[in-house]
């Protein structure tokens, strides 16, 4: 059995701020490293921003214009974190590939025994 090729949700926009795919059979390709780097780059400037915005809120004084930046940063960290997660939560629920040897011909398999 084949299992076909799912697209992949990429962490950044194209042209007109539409979402990016990448439909490869490799994780460890190219566009598929890039792509987990700049994932973990988004996430760790959003862990940043929460500890900033923290501070930023904690302080009475803060001025409206502050206030006004650090909501948009916050928004904009949101949106990143979110395509992350969904692109992420996608990749959890694809079944992976059985192992060579552990297709369903084999009376070993699970899906030989249960399917």
């Amino acid at each position: 059995m084949t299992y076909p090729t799912e697209l992949r949700l990429l962490p950044w926009s194209g042209p007109e701020g539409k979402p990016c795919y990448l439909q490869t059979d490799d994780a460890d390709s190219y566009l598929s490293r890039l792509a987990d780097n700049t994932e973990s780059v988004q996430l760790g400037l959003a862990a940043e921003l929460l500890e900033h915005a923290t501070d930023v809120l904690a302080d009475k004084q803060a001025a409206p214009d502050d206030l006004c930046r650090l909501a948009a940063d916050l928004a904009g960290a949101l949106q990143a974190t979110l395509r992350v997660s969904v692109s992420r939560g996608h990749r959890l629920s694809l079944p992976e590939p059985p192992a060579p040897g552990q297709g369903e011909d084999d009376p070993q398999s699970p899906a030989a025994t249960f399917g």
